[in-house]
């Protein structure tokens, strides 16, 4: 007989880092939201240092070395950013920089990711998710193949720290439906 897997360990990484980020709020609505299918824990990205290449290996900063274990530790990956200047966030580049070394062989490497992107813009972030998307491949990671989530109009969207739109809300979670079976198809292959 079996053992029952346990739910799925999400990683969720906020592009922003305002107080009242509007991603942290949907990251942290998200997660109550997924009830006994998953748990999604947040990874502040505030105390990551700029990418210095001389401090690689075992002179990665804790923080950094953190980072890394949460990302290896996790069944899936669930990126949200603005959009700053047609791309992520720099807050959000800096780790993933961080977290592709070492080179083709980063904790990224293979992990099922899915990426999001909010805005007070009409577009949402669309083309942060393009500039995440190029990243995410050549970091070798299983980006998610769904349908955008993009979320436009979001300082309309949020209440009191909570993604409120319903719309919004449940074409989110559907995204993390695809998230999800994602992980369920690689654990079987691995098992199998």
């Amino acid at each position: 007989m079996s053992q029952p897997r346990s739910a799925p360990r999400l990683l969720g990484l906020s592009g922003s880092l305002r107080r009242a980020s509007y991603c942290t709020a949907i990251l942290r609505t998200l997660g109550e939201g997924l009830g006994n299918r998953a748990t999604l824990d947040i990874f502040d990205l505030k105390s990551v240092p700029l990418y210095n290449q001389d401090e690689e290996g075992e002179l990665q900063p804790e923080s950094v070395k953190a980072l890394k274990r949460a990302i290896t530790d996790c069944d899936g990956v669930l990126l949200i950013s603005p959009e700053f200047n047609h791309g992520m966030t720099g807050v959000l580049k800096n780790a993933l920089d961080w977290a592709s070394r070492p080179t083709y062989a980063s904790p990224f490497k293979c992990k099922p990711v899915l990426i999001m992107s909010a805005s007070p813009a009409f577009t949402g972030g669309v083309r942060a998710q393009a500039h995440m998307f190029e990243t995410l491949s050549a970091m070798l990671a299983r980006v998610v193949v769904t349908p955008q989530v993009v979320i436009a109009s979001v300082h309309d969207k949020i209440d009191d720290g909570r993604l409120v739109d319903d719309a919004s809300l449940r074409f989110a979670s559907e995204a993390i439906d695809d998230l999800l079976r994602e992980i369920a198809g690689l654990q079987i292959s691995r098992a199998a």
